[in-house]
């Protein structure tokens, strides 16, 4: 038994270490992201306990450890109370160093007990994997040196890598450091690329923190999150729930002669698809005309605004102040359009008043809107009209 119990050729042993890691990032992404953290779906028994000895084996991490340490991340995002944020640790810090932040912070006993609550506590949680973490890892290894030989080393010290580098370093770190953003959310969360096997659905960090109790992580028609694709199967055979899952788009119906309740309901519930859509529409048209017209040694400033006009003011550096300033006196239109941008968001901060009072001061934005000289403007004013609730409408 040279080679251990299972004697594989090279691109056998390459598929077998991609098998185990994905099954790895699975169980991360379904039991301790989706179910344990956020409870957007709720799993089998037999389900959850795979995945909690899978991950025991392969990470030796404690779900209550590991839940308490995310659920802080969301509720103090780029603070400097954040366990993980590259605002505050650095990128080079949490994407080399992001599993050493991770076990600082599941140490503090306070924050375990404030944010680690609805965990597992059965028998074997008490007993096994909770005290005997580190075992599950040292099984794991045996287990692969006795089915591989020397390679199960290889295999074994791969698995032990890929949740610090692609979970606690990649996704916590470049997912709130580069990439784009379908969401103008409150934190730096960005999309790292819209299709990828390797983290599960993860990659799709802005449009998680832009709704973070959903179950499904992917928006847009090109986006692929295998860790729903997962999700659909296990609930199609009756071993999985789903509980949560992100507002739908609001739905085009007939242009109607003025905004009614039925639109107000949908431009209200949905803040986020309604500002990107004012981005897309009207911010992002309006800006490229005005650099298409502009002269020559104005096109430049006008050019560096373009990430900055779907960005929230709050998260502005001193820098971006001064730009945004000086590109607005340069372009009365995209003053325009980035006022009536400020008075649309004013709306939700305002939510709790009246819906007399609320559609009236949307009828008064879509009118203003229309009549301003500005064709995006008017544009985004008939489709705002033309918004309804996905359950309205159907």
């Amino acid at each position: 038994m040279e080679f251990g119990l299972i004697s594989l050729p090279w691109w056998g042993y390459v598929a077998v270490t991609l098998g185990f890691t994905h099954f790895t990032i699975i169980a991360v992404t379904i039991y301790l992201h989706r179910c344990q953290a956020h409870r957007a779906v709720e799993l089998h028994p037999v389900v959850s306990h795979a995945f909690r000895l899978w991950l025991w084996l392969t990470t030796g991490m404690n779900t209550r450890e590991w839940t308490a340490v995310h659920r802080k991340h969301h509720a103090e995002v780029e603070s400097p109370e954040d366990p993980h944020s590259p605002v505050t640790h650095g990128i080079k810090k949490v994407l080399w160093q992001g599993a050493e932040l991770y076990r600082e912070s599941a140490k503090q006993v306070d924050l375990v007990a404030q944010y680690g609550y609805g965990c597992p506590d059965d028998w074997l949680e008490r007993r096994v994997y909770g005290p005997f973490g580190s075992y599950g890892v040292i099984l794991m290894f045996l287990i692969d040196i006795a089915l591989f030989g020397p390679v199960g080393l290889t295999v074994a010290a791969v698995q032990m890598l890929w949740i610090p580098f692609f979970a606690a370093g990649v996704i916590n770190g470049v997912g709130h450091w580069r990439g784009y953003r379908n969401f103008d959310t409150a934190d730096s969360s960005t999309n790292i690329f819209p299709w990828g096997l390797l983290i599960g659905g993860e990659e799709l960090h802005n449009n998680h923190h832009a709704f973070g109790s959903s179950a499904k992580f992917s928006v847009k028609p090109w986006e692929f999150d295998v860790g729903w694709t997962y999700i659909r199967v296990l609930e199609t055979v009756g071993m999985a729930e789903v509980k949560k899952r992100a507002p739908e788009r609001p739905l085009q119906v007939a242009c109607k002669a003025d905004a009614d309740q039925e639109t107000l309901r949908a431009v209200v519930g949905n803040r986020l698809h309604v500002m990107a859509d004012y981005g897309r529409v009207v911010l992002q048209r309006v800006h490229r005309e005005e650099v298409r017209n502009a002269v020559s040694h104005q096109r430049a400033i006008l050019k560096s605004l373009a990430s900055l006009l779907t960005k929230a003011e709050h998260r502005f550096s001193e820098g971006d102040h001064r730009t945004m300033q000086e590109a607005l006196r340069l372009s009365e239109s995209l003053a325009t359009v980035y006022i009536f941008r400020e008075r649309l968001q004013k709306l939700y901060d305002q939510r709790h008043e009246s819906r007399d009072r609320l559609l009236e001061q949307l009828r008064e934005w879509c009118r203003q809107a229309e009549g301003s000289g500005i064709a995006a403007l008017r544009d985004f004013s008939l489709l705002i009209k033309s918004y309804a609730p996905p359950a309205a409408a159907r």
